[in-house]
């Protein structure tokens, strides 16, 4: 159905840029913007993208550019507009500044609250229950699920409702307290990334929510001089290629990261020699590791760099051609799918953990897994 292609595309909007990026980048050589808009194709718009045929410079209103996608029959494809596709790249993202995770007992817990947004505004804190978002109750809903509808991309909103709505409604509880009732204004908020904290003496957890310009190198310096690392993907929607690439080489010395196919040729994506070989690594990851996350994981795995710890990843493993139009948004449609480096693709199955732990339960498996690896001396 059009509308659940829309709520897991645009649920983890990251992933747009993790399929734009890597097209853009076998075509110009450049991981960045898409190419220059060349004349108006002659073809009719709807019959290009029908054909999986580039669209770049077609004159569409928003509504008619989602109209092409519904009708596309592509899972992946996505419309944004040129203020979503701009905010997108730069991190930054429409929202209440909620991060949340499923618990052990299959809550819906705030796992942390973002300085000075709207959610922290209202008084909710780490560690608060959601009930519900919209009336909708969320422990009824992935997590992926939940997080579309605090950002205002739930596939039952009509395409108008989607983009005039700037306030969520939410049910959430602390304790044994009554349930609060909330209606939140969403905001255009920074992205962050990265977290870092040192759950054990000489253990970094690094904590990377999405791949954006500059997250390597925060990855980078927060592993240098750890003994141990817990790389922490759970809810990664994915992001800039590039950066993944970036991050990969940080614990490989050299050699492959992973492979895509567009249309029949395949490229190769690889590391530069001189990364870090002998951190005990553990990467952390569920099902809302997605797209350039899973590239990552799949990557560090098949190279026997780290273990994996967790659950299975989400399974987008497909890479989309990014169709700039005449007003600046942006349609993209899939393309082509990638490979880890063992030839795996993760694209509908996703990445089995080497490890399996339950929710809840995998930050103090993951600290075991590593004394068993031993530490960096």
């Amino acid at each position: 159905m059009p509308g659940s292609r829309r709520r897991v595309r645009q649920g983890a909007t990251l992933t747009l840029v993790f399929g734009a990026v890597l097209f853009t980048g076998a075509a110009t050589g450049a991981w960045g913007e898409p190419p220059a808009v060349p004349p108006a194709p002659s073809m009719d718009a709807a019959a290009q993208l029908k054909a999986g045929r580039d669209v770049t410079g077609a004159d569409l209103s928003p509504q008619q550019a989602e109209a092409l996608v519904d009708a596309s029959g592509d899972r992946w494809a996505a419309y944004l507009s040129p203020q979503e596709y701009a905010e997108l790249l730069r991190g930054r993202y429409l929202g209440v500044g909620l991060t949340v995770d499923r618990t052990l007992d299959g809550a819906t817990a705030v796992t942390a609250v973002q300085p000075g947004g709207p959610a922290a505004r209202a008084g909710i804190a780490a560690g608060d229950r959601l009930l519900s978002v919209d009336g909708t109750q969320a422990d009824g809903l992935p997590v992926t699920e939940v997080v579309a509808r605090l950002r205002g991309r739930a596939a039952a909103e009509p395409t108008a409702s989607r983009s005039a709505s700037r306030t969520v409604e939410l049910t959430v509880r602390r304790g044994a307290d009554a349930p609060r009732e909330l209606v939140l204004g969403r905001a255009v908020l920074a992205a962050q990334e990265v977290s870092v904290d040192r759950p054990s003496p000489g253990v970094v957890r690094i904590a990377v929510r999405g791949f954006t310009s500059g997250v390597a190198d925060e990855v980078r310096s927060a592993a240098r001089g750890a003994q141990a690392v817990v790389l922490d993907l759970r809810g990664n929607s994915g992001g800039l290629v590039e950066e993944a690439v970036r991050t990969a080489s940080i614990f490989l010395d050299g050699g492959a990261v992973a492979a895509y196919e567009s249309r029949g040729e395949r490229r190769e994506l690889t590391a530069p020699a001189g990364g870090d070989t002998a951190t005990p690594l553990v990467v952390l990851v569920d099902g809302g590791t997605m797209s350039a996350a899973e590239l990552l994981a799949g990557a560090l795995q098949d190279r026997c760099r780290a273990v994996l710890v967790g659950a299975r990843t989400f399974g987008k493993g497909t890479v989309q051609q990014p169709s700039r139009l005449a007003d600046g948004g942006v349609v993209e449609l899939t393309v082509g799918r990638y490979y880890t480096p063992e030839g795996r693709s993760p694209d509908g199955v996703g990445l089995q953990p080497d490890v399996a732990a339950a929710p809840g339960a995998a930050d103090g498996l993951a600290l075991r897994v590593l004394a068993g690896l031993g530490t960096r001396r």
